[in-house]
């Protein structure tokens, strides 16, 4: 089983928001995740707009989940992840 950290999306339209979880590669965007490792609203100010449990991303990462480009964005930005 190939695991993906990315996005699923929550909110309606022009105000979305975004849970940072834990996926198999093949599930549909907004299917059951694994587990729900942060989130992600866009829209806040800059200081509210993410919300990551380090400690759990960085468990699976270990066991050899990758980002997409957009979560890869996030956690760099964090200092999480670095490539």
């Amino acid at each position: 089983m190939s695991v993906k950290i990315r996005l699923k999306k929550f909110g309606t339209k022009k105000r979305p928001y975004y849970r940072i979880v834990v996926m198999d590669t093949k599930t549909p965007r907004d299917g059951r995740a694994i587990e729900e490792v942060g989130l992600y609203h866009p829209i806040e100010t800059e200081d509210k707009q993410v919300r990551l449990d380090e400690a759990k991303i960085r468990e699976w990462l270990g066991k050899g989940a990758r980002p997409t480009t957009t979560v890869k964005k996030i956690l760099n930005k964090n200092k999480i992840y670095l490539s």
